[in-house]
């Protein structure tokens, strides 16, 4: 599922109102070129984050939540053709920028939500519906 976050971190580290993130199981990424550097640091959720960057231009290419090993957050910016993911929902609305207009209609978190499932399950009726 592809869905924006609207943490403080992500406002930082992007130097916009949000940044896109994409759920991906650990087992299925691959890393086609290159060498990613990792950086450790603590979340708005007060969880530990592991950035993977690229040592050479600090692009931020994905996240392990050391949390939850089973999955990777990748920045779909970084990927050759991001045209198709578009976002589903958003979380950490509760510290988005007050010009960002929040769709009502989507999944929608004031921080972070406990369970991805409904990101997951619009991101999939989005790809079904074309």
């Amino acid at each position: 599922g592809v869905y924006a976050c609207h943490c403080k971190d992500c406002q930082r580290s992007s130097g916009a109102g949000f940044t896109l993130s994409m759920i991906v199981k650990t087992e299925t990424l691959e890393l086609t070129a290159g060498v990613l550097a990792p950086y450790d640091k603590s979340a708005d959720s007060g969880r530990t984050v592991r950035v993977m960057r690229c040592p050479h231009c600090g692009v931020n290419v994905y996240n392990e939540p050391l949390a939850s090993p089973h999955m990777r957050v990748v920045k779909p910016g970084t990927l050759d053709d991001a045209s198709w993911a578009v976002p589903v929902g958003n979380i950490w609305t509760a510290s988005a920028l007050p010009w960002v207009r929040i769709e009502p209609t989507v999944p929608n978190f004031p921080g972070q939500p406990a369970d991805r499932q409904p990101l997951f399950d619009a991101f999939a009726a989005a790809v079904a519906a074309g």
